[in-house]
């Protein structure tokens, strides 16, 4: 793991909503993201895990059940074994990765609206996670990008309520 994702992943472990959560979206990384890996293998023995499938246009979360159950799936990303659905209610917070952040919390992803499609059905605090050099000062925003509550890098914390 880089010295980079550490720094991120040790400032959102001392993040209130993260240490307060009993259950966590997270997400396998993609080049250029914060390694997540170990970290999931980690808080999987105190919290419970949820990792993103792509099924069609859309996500789904399933737990996490340990590296055996994963499998290489769109994208080259790791995904959980399916399972059947689970209501929403059962996430506590949701972590996200993204091409880049802005200072009001915005979210620039991948184009594909995978998470703003999926944000739409989880009523839950969302937070940003990515390295400094991606937290720019503004970016530009459709009208159904959904905002992050938080925005963790490995420099800083940002909290939507506090601009």
């Amino acid at each position: 793991m880089s010295a980079r994702s550490l720094e991120a992943l040790n400032r959102l472990e001392a993040v209130d909503l993260f240490r307060q959560a009993k259950s966590v979206s997270l997400y396998h990384a993609l080049p250029g993201e914060v390694e997540t890996t170990a970290f999931i293998a980690q808080w999987a023995k105190a919290k419970t895990i949820f990792l993103p499938a792509v099924e069609g246009n859309n996500l789904s979360l399933h737990p996490y059940k340990g590296t055996h159950t994963l499998r290489s799936g769109a994208f080259g990303i790791m995904e959980p074994e399916r399972e059947e659905s689970f209501p929403a209610e059962q996430i506590d917070l949701i972590i996200l990765p993204g091409i880049a952040f802005d200072r009001q919390c915005n979210r620039l992803g991948r184009g594909k609206g995978y998470y703003d499609r999926l944000l739409t059905t989880l009523p839950v605090p969302k937070i940003g996670l990515c390295f400094d050099f991606q937290l720019l000062d503004e970016i530009p925003v459709e009208p159904f990008d959904i905002p992050m509550d938080m925005v963790v890098t490995d420099k800083e914390s940002i909290e939507s309520w506090k601009r």
